[in-house]
């Protein structure tokens, strides 16, 4: 049980990072350069929503098996718990950005594809893409130490 417990908790961390590296540096950048700027942003703004389930789902299994196996931990916990805080938050960061910012942004894309938006939607648009880059940053770097935290945790 153990030895699956661990397998789950890589796999989530391995997808979920992995995700975010491959969408981040290379499809977002890709499209935007194929495409022009219109079609591109209906493009990823239809891409997101799965984006962010692949991040809840990985969150939360990532979440659950750390507090498993901090809970089975036979030596220093101390690992397990920077590590499920840390999970916590990443997990939250998600959650925010896929209901919150992604949704508000997407409606405020159509708005400024569809009419002569004023300059106060391009404004707040603009806010809740950097927004959404910084949560994105930060789950990105806090899965960089969990992944750290992981690996000291398999040493022998």
């Amino acid at each position: 049980m153990l030895t699956l417990l661990k397998w789950l908790h890589v796999m989530a961390l391995a997808v979920w990072l992995g995700g975010i590296v491959f969408f981040s540096f290379f499809v977002a950048p890709s499209v935007f350069r194929t495409l022009p700027p219109a079609e591109a942003g209906r493009l990823v703004a239809d891409i997101f929503p799965n984006y962010y389930r692949v991040g809840y789902v990985c969150g939360a299994v990532l979440l659950g098996t750390s507090v498993a196996l901090w809970r089975s931990a036979t030596d220093s916990a101390a690992g397990w718990v920077a590590s499920t805080g840390l999970t916590a938050v990443m997990l939250s960061l998600t959650l925010y950005a896929g209901l919150v910012i992604q949704p508000r942004a997407h409606a405020l894309h159509e708005e400024l594809n569809g009419s002569s938006a004023g300059a106060s939607i391009q404004a707040e648009f603009d806010e809740l893409h950097r927004r959404a880059v910084q949560t994105n940053a930060a789950v990105l770097l806090g899965g960089v130490i969990v992944t750290g935290l992981v690996a000291a945790g398999m040493r022998p």
